[in-house]
Protein backbone atom coordinates (compact mmCIF):
# COMPACT_ATOMS: atom_id res chain seq x y z
CA UNK A 1 0.00 0.00 0.00
CA UNK A 2 1.29 3.46 -0.78
CA UNK A 3 2.00 5.70 2.20
CA UNK A 4 -0.13 8.45 0.65
CA UNK A 5 -3.17 6.12 0.49
CA UNK A 6 -2.76 5.09 4.13
CA UNK A 7 -2.54 8.74 5.21
CA UNK A 8 -5.71 9.58 3.23
CA UNK A 9 -7.57 6.82 5.09
CA UNK A 10 -6.35 8.11 8.45
CA UNK A 11 -7.12 11.75 7.67
CA UNK A 12 -10.62 10.89 6.45
CA UNK A 13 -11.21 9.40 9.93
CA UNK A 14 -10.22 12.57 11.84
CA UNK A 15 -6.56 11.63 12.34
CA UNK A 16 -4.13 14.52 11.98
CA UNK A 17 -0.35 14.79 12.03
CA UNK A 18 0.98 15.48 15.51
CA UNK A 19 4.71 15.33 14.86
CA UNK A 20 7.26 14.17 12.37
CA UNK A 21 10.22 12.31 13.89
CA UNK A 22 13.01 10.71 11.90
CA UNK A 23 11.65 7.59 10.23
CA UNK A 24 8.00 7.91 11.36
CA UNK A 25 5.14 10.38 11.32
CA UNK A 26 2.75 10.32 14.28
CA UNK A 27 -1.00 10.73 13.69
CA UNK A 28 -3.67 11.13 16.37
CA UNK A 29 -7.44 11.50 16.46
CA UNK A 30 -9.38 13.13 19.30
CA UNK A 31 -9.94 10.66 22.16
CA UNK A 32 -8.01 7.90 20.38
CA UNK A 33 -4.55 6.42 20.48
CA UNK A 34 -1.81 7.75 18.27
CA UNK A 35 -0.43 5.66 15.40
CA UNK A 36 2.97 5.73 13.75
CA UNK A 37 3.29 5.70 9.97
CA UNK A 38 6.72 4.75 8.63
CA UNK A 39 8.21 7.09 6.07
CA UNK A 40 8.49 4.78 3.06
CA UNK A 41 6.82 5.12 -0.33
CA UNK A 42 5.47 1.58 -0.11
CA UNK A 43 4.28 0.15 3.20
CA UNK A 44 4.05 -3.61 3.62
CA UNK A 45 0.41 -4.82 3.53
CA UNK A 46 0.75 -6.47 6.95
CA UNK A 47 2.18 -3.27 8.45
CA UNK A 48 -0.60 -1.16 6.90
CA UNK A 49 -3.24 -3.58 8.18
CA UNK A 50 -1.78 -3.39 11.71
CA UNK A 51 -1.66 0.44 11.62
CA UNK A 52 -5.35 0.54 10.62
CA UNK A 53 -6.19 -2.02 13.31
CA UNK A 54 -4.34 0.03 15.95
CA UNK A 55 -6.29 3.08 14.77
CA UNK A 56 -9.54 1.15 15.26
CA UNK A 57 -10.47 1.30 11.58
CA UNK A 58 -10.36 -2.40 10.65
Amino acid sequence: MKRRDLIKILESNNYHEVRDNGDHTIYKAPNKRSVQVPRHREINENTARQILKDAGLK
